[in-house]
């Protein structure tokens, strides 16, 4: 293998979290990700994209040593409630078990180890569950909080992209330096969020209501942040959302560099 000249910049490998979806006529289970996530990750974060598809916790050992990044994506489904000793889901909340089992000890492995990771919107809230942290199911429906939904009267293509509420950035945090002011409107889709915060976790941001918006990881190795809501949703616009991706690139093509630099090494 022919070393990269020290310095250079290596185009990092991130990984991408599946959903175990059904496709087809047959309702065929299928691993998939949203192609906002990989052009995200060719854009701004200036990466190779890599599906990681929801095939367990037996997988992580093979897999994150290959990878300079970790994503981790926003869904539908909720995280399982065992995962947290939570109350049952009402019926009818979709479920993925199987991005859980695979998710979260990936989340682990990765901070372990100072793999570079970015969680939005479910992504956080499993980087909360995997730290320790648990969450409300259903916050609009709690006293005194707020529907974290972009409004559906909206026309179609603003209800991903139209700003559902403010967050209140933490007064010289790393996302306040990013937006260079203290309060940023957001694209939000959730209805799970941080009931009780992880005790790595630090908040970084905060809805009107008080639910945690943003997290950091106190004292990780590399680079690992969540964001409630979808920056990847409007990148190419909003100049905020994009520099939360170009900092998460930075630190994966960093650890890219030293990843290559080692293994030439060897």
């Amino acid at each position: 293998m022919t070393p990269r000249p020290k310095g250079m910049r290596v185009k990092p490998l991130i990984g991408i979290s599946c959903c175990v979806k059904g496709f087809g006529l047959f309702n065929t289970p299928n691993h998939a990700a949203s192609d906002h996530y990989v052009k995200v990750v060719l854009g701004p974060v200036g990466g190779i994209p890599i599906l990681i598809p929801a095939a367990g916790e037996a997988s992580v050992p093979d897999i994150l040593p290959r990878l300079d990044g970790l994503l981790l994506t926003g869904s539908r489904s909720n995280v399982h409630p065992s995962n947290y000793d939570g109350p049952a889901h009402a019926e009818g909340t979709p479920e993925d078990p199987q991005r859980d089992s695979t998710t979260l000890p990936l989340i682990r492995a990765a901070i372990g180890q100072g793999v570079p990771l970015l969680a939005i919107c479910r992504g956080m809230q499993e980087l909360n569950v995997a730290l320790g942290g648990t969450l409300d199911q259903r916050i609009q429906d709690l006293p005194g909080r707020m529907d974290h939904s972009t409004p559906s009267d909206q026309p179609i293509p603003l209800v991903r992209t139209g700003k559902a509420h403010t967050v209140r950035l933490a007064v010289e945090g790393m996302l306040a330096r990013l937006a260079n002011c203290g309060e940023v409107p957001v694209n939000s889709l959730h209805n799970q969020g941080v009931q009780r915060l992880a005790p790595r976790l630090e908040p970084m941001g905060w809805a009107p209501d008080g639910t945690v918006e943003a997290v950091r990881v106190r004292e990780a190795r590399g680079f690992a942040w969540g964001v409630q809501w979808h920056p990847e949703y409007d990148w190419d616009r909003d100049g905020f959302s994009r520099r939360i991706f170009e900092s998460f690139g930075e630190a994966c093509a960093d650890w890219a560099r030293l990843r290559h630099e080692q293994v030439a090494a060897e």
